[in-house]
């Protein structure tokens, strides 16, 4: 897929270290893009993604070599998703988000506003840092319902990373505290795509445009609790 697109990329990652990643999420594509991107910047991500997918046949061998996370939805053992995504941080993986808990539902394709809190639990947590980084350019090449990728015109995809989130005053797991964290993510995640995007979405008193529900992805954004973000 990688190759029907031309890849542009901006920004760093830590070179070592436990880090977590947080973007927005527009395609089913946006796992191949920002694992070139991470590679490119010599970091191997880590992914969350639904246990069946582990049941399925060469996807399994794919998913245990590249050391992701299983993640059993809606039952007991979904904890063990949380606690494997802290083990990898605290060994100084790479570990990657997509707090929206699916793809934008927003119809100029900004973040959604209603996120899962698992990315600034883990950070918080592990102390480690939360780098945004952005997509923007999936949405073309393979829309959130399509089966397979535009190849003509070949499309441009860009891939940004920006400073780390500050979270350094924060503290603790109460609901307050994991919401503001969320709410400096998604905010770092949104002005990096005003800026690679050259323009800003609209107010937070304007109603915005949401697409119908329906869409979905098989990586896990991983939350204990969602939040609604104000912009």
């Amino acid at each position: 897929m990688a190759l029907s697109a031309r890849l542009r990329f901006a920004g760093s990652l830590p070179r070592e270290g436990g880090v977590v990643l947080a973007s927005n999420h527009l395609s089913n594509a946006d796992p191949v893009t920002v694992t070139a991107f991470a590679l490119a910047k010599g970091r191997i991500p880590r992914y969350l993604a639904k246990a069946s997918l582990w049941k399925v046949p060469v996807v399994k061998q794919v998913l245990d070599g590249g050391g992701h996370i299983p993640v059993l939805r809606n039952t007991a053992q979904a904890r063990t998703a949380y606690t494997g995504a802290v083990e990898a941080v605290r060994r100084g993986e790479c570990v990657m988000f997509f707090p929206e808990a699916g793809f934008s539902d927003d119809t100029s394709h900004w973040p959604s506003t209603r996120v899962k809190n698992g990315a600034a639990r883990i950070a918080l947590e592990t102390g480690a840092p939360v780098i945004p980084v952005v997509n923007w350019g999936t949405h073309e090449l393979l829309p959130p319902n399509a089966r397979f990728p535009k190849l003509f015109p070949r499309r441009t995809v860009q891939i940004v990373a920006g400073p780390p989130v500050d979270l350094s005053d924060l503290s603790g797991f109460d609901r307050e505290t994991m919401d503001e964290a969320t709410k400096r993510i998604m905010h770092a995640i949104t002005e990096l795509l005003a800026e690679l995007r050259g323009e800003q979405p609209r107010p937070a008193d304007e109603k915005r445009p949401r697409l119908p529900a329906g869409a979905s992805s098989s990586i896990s954004p991983l939350g204990t609790s969602g939040c609604r973000v104000p912009r």
